[in-house]
């Protein structure tokens, strides 16, 4: 039975969208019910670590507390893609000598201060002399000396301790391995299995590397790129074009590139994702004391409110919520500094300072106006019909001074866009009249909290109804008294 419309969801009061990761330290019922209380927005389920059985628990979780608060949640599930790592040592360890020299090879044998197998035969012959090779998140770096058929000598420029099975970046090539390995396969299956709503892909180089997952996810769900090595960074534009959204890895750029190389990168790609009208996260050590600490650092706090003030549609959080001491504490925390700069007097004139400008079309016509609109009249909501999100996309472009309802007969669409800055979706039977059209817009933002008497509301549709791409009238309407009486009676 539906629960009163007094305890439903009411919108959060800030439009950037908060993606949590979850783990062992969120992923009991219980804790998820709290994040959700406390901002989250979308769950990420890491496929790196866990197998499916915890997987689809956590999933079904997610979806009871979704039907429990009447709103959509988004679930976001996260290839691992390929892992490049080197063998195994005597003894499990060893050390490697700064400014010695040290070779990765074909060798199985394990490996000493001087040697290591590098498992990987796609690397011999392609690395060439001066370029990098990281390992264990860069706290080793070689630089190639030479390079053979089965052998890479280098000069270890930060040498360090070295121990079994350490990941190994490749910054400076582009390596010829696809970015699905056979357990990524096995994993997409299983989200799509149980209904994700959208697939992180891992390790993308070219726009190619988006082909198979999409041929693989049969039409359902949306797919995302992340963006984490240098060599995407060159073809971001044709990435861009081919994905649904683009997340901004910056744990995964932040070892293979310049410290100082990234923040500029950051605002680059989200600039570059938002002119397509496509979502963009900002992704990875966003409040990373958080994992021990129940307060962030000060430069944490900055952060997070860069990305907020760059129009970012989601900021993301990973082990303060997978595995950290205050998980409930990290989402309540990200929330409010969202809250704060989205109050910020100075905050749309810095979102707008991109020019986003829409497409020869009539629908990216009309979402500007509705822009502009909001702009010149006092405006509660715009309320968008879609059925497949196009058109709520196109409003959240132009980045409105208000929030957006999204009314959509697809429970499939209004999870996906739950990730898309300002939209508050909700599902309901598709309209079939001006008039109904009218009507439920009305009822709806009374409902959910988007007006009252005497607001005015924009409505954004397409005619004839229910016809995908056909956004082609706009309309403003005003709530009067009589209507708040008939909902609330």
């Amino acid at each position: 039975m539906e629960k009163p419309a007094a305890k439903r969801f009411q919108p959060r009061g800030r439009k950037v969208k908060i993606l949590t990761t979850v783990g062992p330290a969120s992923r009991s019922p219980d804790m998820l019910r709290k994040l959700v209380r406390a901002g989250a927005d979308a769950f990420r389920v890491n496929m790196s670590h866990g197998d499916h059985q915890t997987h689809a628990e956590t999933i079904h979780a997610i979806r009871e507390i979704e039907a429990e608060c009447h709103h959509p949640i988004a679930i976001f599930c996260d290839l691992q893609g390929p892992k490049l790592r080197v063998g195994s040592f005597a003894g499990g360890k060893a050390v490697i000598r700064h400014s010695g020299h040290f070779t990765l090879d074909r060798n199985p044998e394990p490996g000493d201060e001087t040697r290591v197998e590098l498992p990987h035969p796609e690397l011999f012959g392609l690395l060439e002399k001066g370029q990098r090779l990281l390992i264990n998140d860069g706290k080793i770096r070689l630089r190639v000396i030479r390079a053979g058929e089965d052998e890479i000598l280098c000069s270890a420029e930060v040498g360090g301790v070295i121990s079994d099975r350490k990941g190994v970046n490749v910054p400076d090539a582009e390596i010829p391995i696809p970015a699905l390995t056979e357990k990524d396969r096995k994993d997409l299956a299983f989200a799509m299995q149980h209904g994700a709503d959208w697939i992180g892909l891992s390790f993308v180089q070219r726009g190619e590397d988006l082909a198979e997952a999409r041929r693989l996810m049969g039409g359902h769900g949306s797919l995302c790129a992340k963006i984490e090595k240098p060599m995407a960074v060159r073809r971001l534009s044709e990435i861009i074009l081919l994905s649904d959204a683009v997340m901004v890895a910056r744990g995964d750029l932040g070892v293979e590139l310049h410290p100082e190389e990234v923040p500029p990168l950051q605002k680059r790609i989200v600039n570059e994702t938002r002119k397509a009208g496509k979502p963009v996260i900002v992704a990875t050590q966003m409040l990373e004391s958080m994992i021990e600490s129940p307060t962030p650092t000060r430069a944490e706090v900055s952060d997070v409110a860069n990305a907020v003030y760059d129009g970012a549609d989601a900021v993301m959080l990973s082990a303060e919520t997978a595995a950290g001491e205050w998980p409930e504490e990290a989402v309540s925390i990200m929330h409010r500094i969202a809250a704060q700069v989205e109050h910020d007097d100075a905050y749309l004139s810095r979102v707008r300072f991109l020019d986003t400008p829409p497409d020869a079309t009539t629908a990216d016509a009309l979402a500007h106006s509705c822009m502009t609109i909001a702009d010149t009249v006092p405006i509660a909501a715009i309320v968008v019909f879609t059925g497949s999100g196009s058109t709520a996309r196109r409003v959240a472009r132009e980045r409105p001074s208000v929030p957006m309802l999204v009314l959509t007969p697809s429970i499939k669409t209004a999870r996906r866009v739950a990730l898309l800055w300002g939209a508050h979706a909700v599902t309901t039977r598709d309209i079939g009249s001006f008039e109904e059209m009218i009507a439920k817009g009305k009822r709806m933002a009374l409902r959910h909290g988007f007006g009252k008497a005497g607001s005015k509301l924009v409505a954004l549709a397409g005619v004839p109804f229910g016809t995908p791409g056909a956004t082609n009238l706009l309309h403003v309407v005003t709530l009067i008294g009589d209507e708040l009486k008939r909902h609330t009676s």
